[in-house]
C-alpha cells in the first residue's frame, strides 16, 4: 500500500472517530500515570488502546499573566504564531505557514498552540499507526522548538487582530466583559486588555523573548492515548527535544488578585435592544480546600440552568431575562464570581436588584435539602459525561497535571460531591463572597436612579 493511500485512510479514520464520538469511552477506574524526566519534565499518562488514537497536551507556565503590561496580549500571539513557520535546522528545510498546514493535513493530525490565563499550552491530536505516529511527533517537535515567528506574518496578522478588535468594540457583551474584568481585578494581569495599542507595541524579538518561557523543564506533559509508559516516555522526549537545553531558573512569583474594598458600579450607555448584566469579585484559587463545596454550591445558585435559583427568582417569576446564570473561572489566582444576564433596558434595574438579592440570600443560608439533593444528583450523575472521549479525559488529565491534584481525582470526584453538605456550602460561599462589596456592570441600561 503507497503512503499516499496509507495517509488518506488514516486522515478518514481520524475524521470518523472525531465526527462520530467513537472515542476511549470512560472506565470507572483511570489509574494515571506520572514521572518526571531527566530534563525536569513532568509526564501525565493515561492509557487508552481502544482506538488507535493519541492525544497530548504539553503546558507551561507562560500564559497571559506573565505578560508585561503595557503588551498585553503577547502570551496569545507568541503561541499562534508559533504556528506560522518553522525555521530550516539540522538540514531540514524551512516550512511557512501553508505548507506547514499540509504537512499536518496529509498526516491526518492536528496541531496546535494557545494561551489561556494561566498557561501556554500545545495539543497534539493523532493516530497511532507507527509509521504515522512517528511522522507526527517530530513534526511537533519542530513546531514547539523551531518556530521562525515570520515577521511579514506578524504585521499581517496584527491588522487582522485590531479588525476583530474594532469590530468586538461595537458589541455590548464585549464592552461589559471588559470593564468587568478591569472592575474586578485591577492592576492584575488577569484584567489586562489587548488593544490595538497594545498590539502595536508587539515585536517578533519580543515573541522570541518571551518563548524562552518554553522549556523542558517547565514543561507538563498529558498524554492520553493507545500507547504505553515507554511509548509515552520516548513520544514526550521527542516533542521537546529541540528546545534549547537550559537550567530552569524559579519564575518571578505573580501577584495575587487583590479582594474589593467596596462595591463598585459601571453603567456605560450604549444603543441595544438588551442591556447586558455582570455582577460579581474575586472568587477563589483552584487550588482552594473549599473547591466542591463552592461547586455544588454554585449549581444551586446560578450554574444550573432552568433549575436554578437565580434562574427561578429572575426568570420564572418576574420575566426579566431569558437566561440568568452564575460561575466560578478559579485559576493560579482567584478567578472572577460571576452573574450574568441580559435583559431589557428598562428592566435592568430591577434585574440588578434581585440578582443581587438572590446572591445575597444565598450566601447567607444556603441551599435547601432539596436543592442540594438535585444538585448532586445532576452532578454525579453527569459526571461520565465529563470524561466520555479522549480529548474530555484530556482536558481533565492536563488540569490534574497543572494544577498538582491528586491522581485519584477523578475517581474520587463523585464521593467529593456527594459528601458536600448544606453547612459546608453555607460556610464556604461565607467565606468567599461578600455580596455588598462586588462589581455591578450595566451595559445599555439606565439603571443608577434605582441604587441602593
Amino acid at each position: 500500500m503507497s503512503m499516499r493511500i496509507q495517509t488518506l485512510l488514516a486522515r478518514g479514520a481520524l475524521v470518523l472517530a472525531i465526527g462520530c464520538g467513537l472515542l476511549q469511552p470512560a472506565l470507572a477506574a483511570l489509574p494515571i500515570q506520572k514521572w518526571q524526566q531527566a530534563s525536569g519534565a513532568q509526564v501525565w499518562l493515561v492509557e487508552a488502546p481502544g482506538l488507535p488514537i493519541l492525544d497530548v497536551e504539553i503546558d507551561f507556565d507562560a500564559g497571559e499573566r506573565r505578560n508585561p503590561p503595557e503588551k498585553a496580549g503577547l502570551a496569545a500571539v507568541t503561541a499562534d504564531m508559533a504556528g506560522k513557520g518553522i525555521e530550516a535546522r539540522n538540514g531540514e528545510p524551512a516550512l511557512d505557514e501553508n505548507q506547514l498546514g499540509e504537512a499536518w493535513a496529509d498526516l491526518g493530525a492536528g496541531f496546535g498552540g494557545s494561551a489561556g490565563a494561566d498557561r501556554m499550552s500545545f495539543t497534539l491530536r493523532t493516530l497511532t499507526y507507527p509509521d504515522l505516529l512517528t511522522k507526527a511527533v517530530n513534526l511537533a517537535a519542530r513546531e514547539i522548538g523551531e518556530p521562525a515567528f515570520p515577521d511579514s506574518v506578524w504585521q499581517r496578522d496584527r491588522q487582522r487582530m485590531v479588525a476583530s478588535i474594532r469590530e468586538a468594540n461595537t458589541r455590548p457583551a464585549t464592552i461589559a466583559g471588559r470593564a468587568f474584568a478591569k472592575a474586578v481585578y485591577g492592576g492584575h494581569p488577569y484584567g489586562y486588555e489587548t488593544t490595538e495599542e497594545s498590539l502595536g507595541r508587539i515585536t517578533v524579538q519580543d515573541m522570541r523573548e518571551f518563548y524562552r518561557l518554553v522549556q523542558p523543564c517547565r514543561a507538563k506533559v498529558s498524554i492520553v492515548g493507545a500507547v504505553n509508559r515507554a511509548q509515552a516516555d520516548q513520544i514526550a522526549t521527542t516533542m521537546l527535544s529541540r528546545l534549547p537545553a537550559s537550567t530552569c531558573q524559579p519564575l518571578a512569583p505573580v501577584p495575587e488578585v487583590q479582594a474589593l474594598g467596596a462595591a463598585a458600579e459601571r453603567d456605560v450607555p450604549f444603543a441595544s435592544a438588551q442591556a447586558h448584566v455582570l455582577i460579581g469579585q474575586p472568587g477563589y484559587k483552584r487550588d482552594d480546600p473549599d473547591y466542591f463545596p463552592l461547586l455544588v454550591g454554585n449549581y444551586v445558585l446560578g450554574g444550573g440552568g432552568f433549575v436554578s435559583r437565580l434562574n427561578n427568582e429572575v426568570r420564572q417569576k418576574r420575566g426579566l431575562s431569558y437566561s440568568v446564570y452564575s460561575y466560578f473561572s478559579p485559576g493560579m489566582h482567584a478567578g472572577a464570581f460571576t452573574v450574568g444576564l441580559q435583559t431589557r433596558p428598562d428592566q435592568a434595574a430591577q434585574a440588578v436588584q434581585v440578582s443581587r438579592d438572590v446572591v445575597r440570600s444565598f450566601v447567607q443560608q444556603g441551599p435547601t435539602a432539596e436543592e442540594l439533593k438535585a444538585a448532586k444528583d445532576n452532578l454525579v450523575g453527569g459526571f461520565a459525561l465529563r470524561i466520555d472521549s479522549n480529548r474530555k479525559l484530556l482536558d481533565n488529565v492536563a488540569n490534574i497535571a497543572w494544577y498538582d491534584l491528586p491522581l485519584d481525582y477523578l475517581d474520587t470526584w463523585t464521593r467529593q460531591v456527594e459528601k458536600v453538605t448544606a453547612a459546608d456550602i453555607k460556610a464556604a460561599f461565607a467565606r468567599k463572597l461578600q455580596p455588598d462589596r462586588m462589581v455591578t456592570v450595566v451595559v445599555g441600561g439606565a439603571v443608577a436612579a434605582a441604587r441602593q
